[in-house]
């Protein structure tokens, strides 16, 4: 199924006034996501794993994403997709990305090392052998280190129905805006139990894969981890949904609602 770890990751591209608050994540969390197709087809797995990791004598955080199509749905389409970002441990800001994908025979090898300083990406298409550098926009987030950035920024407390939330980020060769409404809260029910959620709607441009601007919506838990738990997607063809299936090393306890 296209796109699998591509919708899962740009789903997390809010903006919150950047506070200095305890990190919510850390060295050792991993994710694991299960992908359906219009509700009942199962399509895929995406991962998210956290570890520390240094870059240019740089203290920073390596995550990486994988995510992969698996049953019928690999034999008419396969994916096989790596994401990697390294963020600095302090700003979150990243220093380097690298998406190495598979979509149904299409690939992508890209390398892009951020000066962040002087406010330049350097692009290299490893496929095409083609080095690029481009100029981009103070403290530039890529797809990846968007998501723990704002993330880990969340004030619950300020949040109100119909706020709205931007952030630039870089992917592949240009910059993209994102825009995120919050819908409010509601306790959803997952693997693990009822869990207190905050819902949000993310704005994208409709076309090639997304049937419209409001096609996506996003669920958070209300906690410190922030952990993302479901995301829906409206596709140009059929709908795909991820549900959060398993996961360990969260910085903070996970709440389940008990009910008396």
């Amino acid at each position: 199924m296209k796109k699998i770890l591509l919708i899962l990751l740009t789903l997390g591209s809010m903006q919150i006034v950047f506070s200095q608050q305890e990190k919510a994540f850390g060295n050792g969390e991993w994710f694991k996501f299960k992908m359906s197709y219009s509700g009942f087809l199962k399509a895929g797995n995406a991962t998210l794993t956290v570890k520390d990791s240094k870059i240019n004598n740089k203290d920073v955080y390596h995550v990486v994403g994988k995510g992969w199509t698996t049953g019928m749905i690999k034999w008419f389409f396969k994916v096989k997709d790596r994401y990697e970002s390294y963020f600095d441990k302090h700003t979150l800001i990243p220093y380097k990305f690298v998406r190495n994908i598979y979509e149904g025979g299409h690939t992508k090898d890209i390398e892009i090392e951020f000066d962040q300083i002087n406010n330049k990406a350097h692009v290299h298409d490893k496929k095409h052998k083609k080095k690029t550098t481009i100029n981009t926009k103070p403290n530039i987030q890529d797809m990846v280190s968007t998501y723990y950035y704002l993330r880990n920024n969340i004030n619950v407390s300020t949040l109100k129905i119909g706020d709205e939330f931007k952030i630039d980020m870089f992917f592949d060769e240009e910059t993209y805006g994102f825009k995120l409404q919050y819908l409010g809260s509601e306790t959803i029910s997952t693997d693990f139990g009822n869990v207190e959620a905050l819902k949000f709607r993310p704005y994208v441009m409709a076309g090639r894969v997304f049937k419209e601007e409001e096609s996506l919506t996003l669920w958070v838990s209300k906690d410190k981890n922030k952990v993302p738990l479901r995301i829906k997607a409206d596709l140009a063809v059929g709908s795909l949904r991820a549900d959060l299936e398993a996961f360990k090393g969260l910085k903070h306890p996970f709440k389940i609602v008990v009910e008396n």
